[in-house]
C-alpha cells in the first residue's frame, strides 16, 4: 500500500482527505502501526523540517497538525487494541497565572504527531497538577509561559517536582515567547524549546 497521498494529505493540512486516506488504508489491511507511522508521524517530521528551515510558518503547522489529529482519531483504538508502545508520555500545560494556550497546543498536538501519548491540563496549571502528572507516569513535563509575571511558575513547579522526590525520574522542559535558555538554566529545567517543532526534537532526545 502506497501511504503518499495520505502523507501528502497531512502536509496539506487536509483532514477530510487525511481520514479517508485512513479508512483506505486499513480497508486494505494496513496495519495501524505502519500507517501511523509512515503516513501521519513522517508527514509531521516533514512539517517540522519545513517551519524550520523557513517554509512554513505557524498557520501551516497547525493546520496540517490538525489534520493529523483526524487521521489519529480513527487510528488510536486500533493502536490500543494491537498494544502499540507509544514513544513516552509528556504531561504539557500553561503554568498558574496564565491562560494562554495556542503554543501549548500546537506542541501537544506536534507530538501526538511525533508518537507520543500527551495528557494536556490545560491552562493556569498549580505545581501540584504537574506533580500528580509526573506520579502518574508522565516521563517528561513541559510548562509553557507567555507572561514575564508567571514564568516564576515554572521554577516553583520544578521545585515541587523536587521536594515530592521526582526530579530523578522525570524531566522538565520549558517554553513560552519570554522564555529563554538561561532561565530554564536558572530554574533546574532540563531543556528549553524555541518552538513546537523544536519541543518535539528535544522531547526525543530527553526519552531517548
Amino acid at each position: 500500500m502506497d501511504l503518499t497521498e495520505l502523507y501528502n494529505a497531512v502536509i496539506d493540512g487536509d483532514a477530510p482527505q487525511v481520514q479517508a486516506g485512513v479508512k483506505a488504508a486499513l480497508a486494505q489491511g494496513v496495519a495501524a502501526d505502519m500507517i501511523l507511522n509512515q503516513g501521519l508521524i513522517a508527514a509531521m517530521n516533514e512539517v517540522g523540517r519545513r517551519f524550520e528551515e523557513g517554509e512554513f510558518y505557524v498557520p501551516e503547522m497547525l493546520i496540517a497538525a490538525r489534520a493529523m489529529q483526524a487521521g489519529l482519531a480513527l487510528l488510536k483504538p486500533l493502536l490500543v487494541e494491537s498494544g502499540v508502545k507509544a514513544a513516552g508520555k509528556v504531561a504539557i500545560g500553561t503554568v498558574k497565572g496564565d491562560l494562554h494556550d495556542i503554543g501549548k497546543n500546537l506542541v501537544g498536538m506536534m507530538l501526538e504527531g511525533a508518537g507520543f501519548e500527551v495528557q494536556d491540563l490545560g491552562v493556569d496549571v498549580p505545581p501540584q497538577s504537574f506533580v500528580q502528572a509526573a506520579q502518574d507516569g508522565a516521563q517528561i513535563v513541559g510548562m509553557s509561559a507567555l507572561l514575564t509575571t508567571t514564568m516564576s511558575n515554572m521554577k516553583n513547579t520544578v521545585q515541587a517536582l523536587q521536594e515530592a522526590g521526582l526530579r530523578g525520574r522525570v524531566k522538565v522542559i520549558v517554553g513560552g515567547a519570554p522564555v529563554t535558555e538561561d532561565f530554564a538554566r536558572q530554574i533546574g529545567a532540563d531543556a528549553y524549546a524555541q518552538d513546537a517543532s523544536g519541543a518535539v526534537r528535544t522531547v526525543r532526545k530527553l526519552i531517548g
